[in-house]
């Protein structure tokens, strides 16, 4: 369960919430990973259509959010990131890289992508949104 970034080191307040959104999500820390959020935040993982969210609108409020995490990250063994860079700009970051997902069937998947963060005035998550592309990732399920 680790992050490993490989980003700018300077902290801005989207790309410190970026980072303990990222840990919170590799120790299995839902409630932390909760806490995080501003209350109307939303998190679009892929963003647009896809089997994680058939109509692509994402998870608004913080009972979708739960309820994201209950469908996906716990059903996931454990997650690996690797952040090749960030960029940050006013209330936003977008960091570049690769979550590699441990399914409990010993497989494993990658999402290769862009997963931009941005932080209220409070410093909390207003939205999470994930570029990636799920039929791309399926092409690298392989054993774990």
């Amino acid at each position: 369960m680790t992050v490993n970034w490989s980003g700018p080191e300077e902290e801005t307040p989207a790309r410190a919430l970026s980072r303990r959104s990222m840990d919170a999500v590799c120790r299995k820390a839902k409630d932390e990973w909760l806490a995080l959020f501003a209350p109307d935040a939303f998190v679009q993982d892929p963003v647009g259509p896809s089997p994680l969210d058939e109509d692509g609108k994402g998870h608004h409020g913080l009972a979708a959010i739960s309820t994201f995490w209950d469908n996906t990250v716990a059903h996931t063994e454990r997650f690996e990131f690797t952040i090749r860079d960030s960029f940050a700009a006013g209330d936003e970051v977008a960091n570049v890289g690769t979550i590699t997902s441990y399914l409990p069937s010993d497989q494993r998947i990658d999402a290769e992508g862009v997963f931009v963060y941005r932080a209220t005035e409070d410093g909390r998550i207003h939205s999470l949104r994930a570029f990636w592309e799920f039929n791309r990732a399926l092409t690298t399920l392989r054993p774990a």
